[in-house]
């Protein structure tokens, strides 16, 4: 990879690093709420909002299903306007966005109605950043690609980790302003610095000047045969109720559904299940966090780069990428140990790390699955469309991602009401009690931890059985 930098150029790496640090501040700032949880779901008299699970999980699925609708149109918008835009006007609205929800009050029907525009501007990263690969980078570096600039991702989740706790829990202004305000305002600022360097840096291949000829020649190798003979690309528009006439279409769509909601539960459920798991909250919380983000960047940028291995030995492209991504998909069985390995009373002091080893190994391969993943469209699909499928697949994984978030929080709230019953029932009160409404939430993130462990398995299997085996789409 070095030689090849050396000898055609490497500028498409600039543009992998303003990708990269897109997805980090996109993902600082939507980590954020999950890392404000335990403050919001403290009583009024105790400086909180008196959230229960289900508030809580009506604004994140509020966000996430606003963000699935508006990535489905914004692969549309995106592929019609050009990535320069397109990314920048995402980048402002999801910053600005974030901000104004330091100013939403206690009820959170107005955080989720904020949160939801703030889903708006988000939903356009992912579209404008695939799209932006798939006309920076030949097939074979593609996945490599968004794996680095996926791994954005879990830096931006590992920040969060740090500061937002720090801010969070701090008096700003002598109590004029919460600290879960000041937390909003100050990472919704730090996007707004990023397009600076976007609008600085970034232009397609064809008017960058800082590109070289023998690189521009490279990322459009795949335009020509073997023989030198270049290869007609057809590009006339393609309407997308004709994408899903296309079992390939279904095939990403199925994938996206099926495993995206796991990663909004890590981000969004994780801080709550430290707290009823190991009684870890605000500053104590970081370090683990911060390890199973930092954990999954490895699995991020390895994943990204595990096809080649196969490619590299002759393997089509395609068919490494599904090989790959079977053997990443069995990885997530470990989650289902999660609540066994995290049980206290039989692993004392090193449950909480054992438990962690398991969430680190689930968190890594779905990094590693997700670069594989987005990767399939330009495997299958021309470049003309990449924008608009992955808009598609972005919806499917949004309404997965809407059925976790809501189901995690009924599931959970219901198996806390049974244990304050139980509590009840037995007249126990403050640490007894709470020790008794702790474990029944704890059955609850068991279940929901099964269902994630099985999720990536079941999706290989059907994206399998639909694509068998790849055939270029070649009457679009």
């Amino acid at each position: 990879m070095e030689n090849v930098n050396q000898k055609i150029g490497k500028y498409r790496w600039t543009i992998v690093a303003l990708l990269f640090f897109a997805t980090t501040i996109n993902y600082m700032d939507r980590q954020v709420i999950g890392y404000l949880k335990p403050l919001f779901s403290l009583p009024v008299s105790d400086g909180g909002l008196g959230w229960t699970n289900t508030d809580f999980a009506l604004v994140t699925s509020c966000f996430t299903a606003f963000y699935a609708l508006i990535t489905f149109f914004a692969g549309f918008i995106i592929d019609k306007i050009g990535t320069k835009l397109g990314l920048a006007l995402s980048l402002i609205i999801w910053s600005l966005f974030g901000i104004l929800n330091a100013f939403a009050g206690s009820l959170s029907a107005v955080h989720a109605a904020i949160r939801s525009l703030f889903g708006i501007g988000e939903a356009g990263n992912f579209p404008a950043s695939i799209k932006t690969i798939a006309e920076w980078f030949p097939k074979k570096e593609r996945a490599l690609a968004t794996g680095i600039f996926n791994s954005g991702s879990n830096v931006g989740a590992m920040i969060a980790s740090i500061v937002v706790p720090l801010i969070a829990y701090k008096v700003w202004f002598g109590g004029a302003v919460a600290g879960w305000q000041m937390a909003y305002i100050i990472t919704g600022s730090v996007g707004l610095l990023w397009l600076f360097f976007w609008f600085w840096l970034y232009e397609s291949p064809a008017k960058q000047k800082r590109l070289k000829k023998s690189e521009f020649d490279y990322i459009h190798s795949d335009n020509f045969a073997a023989n030198g003979d270049a290869i007609e690309v057809n590009t006339t528009k393609v309407k997308w109720h004709k994408l899903l006439t296309y079992r390939q279409t279904w095939s990403f769509v199925i994938g996206k559904f099926m495993t995206d909601g796991i990663w909004w539960f890590l981000l969004f459920w994780l801080p709550d299940f430290m707290k009823q798991q190991f009684n870890m909250v605000g500053h104590a919380i970081m370090i683990p966090l911060f390890t199973v983000y930092g954990v999954a960047i490895i699995g991020s940028i390895s994943g990204g780069g595990f096809p080649m291995f196969f490619m590299n030995k002759g393997m089509e492209a395609y068919k490494a990428r599904m090989l790959a991504m079977f053997i990443i998909a069995i990885l997530p069985l470990s989650l289902i140990l999660t609540p066994y390995f995290g049980n206290v009373a039989h692993f004392g002091a090193n449950a909480y790390i054992l438990a962690l080893i398991v969430i680190c190994i689930g968190a890594a391969a779905h990094q590693a699955w997700s670069a594989n993943l987005f990767t399939t469209v330009s495997d299958m699909f021309p470049k003309k469309t990449v924008g608009s499928i992955t808009g598609i697949g972005g919806l499917a994984g949004g309404v997965g991602g809407v059925l976790v978030q809501v189901f995690a929080g009924r599931l959970t709230d219901h198996f806390k009401a049974i244990g304050e019953a139980s509590a009840a029932a037995k007249n126990l009160v403050g640490d007894a009690a709470t020790m008794v409404v702790q474990g029944s939430v704890q059955e609850a993130y068991a279940i929901i931890f099964g269902f994630c462990g099985f999720a990536y398995l079941t999706a290989w299997v059907i994206m399998k059985v639909l694509v068998p085996k790849h055939k270029p789409i070649t009457d679009l």
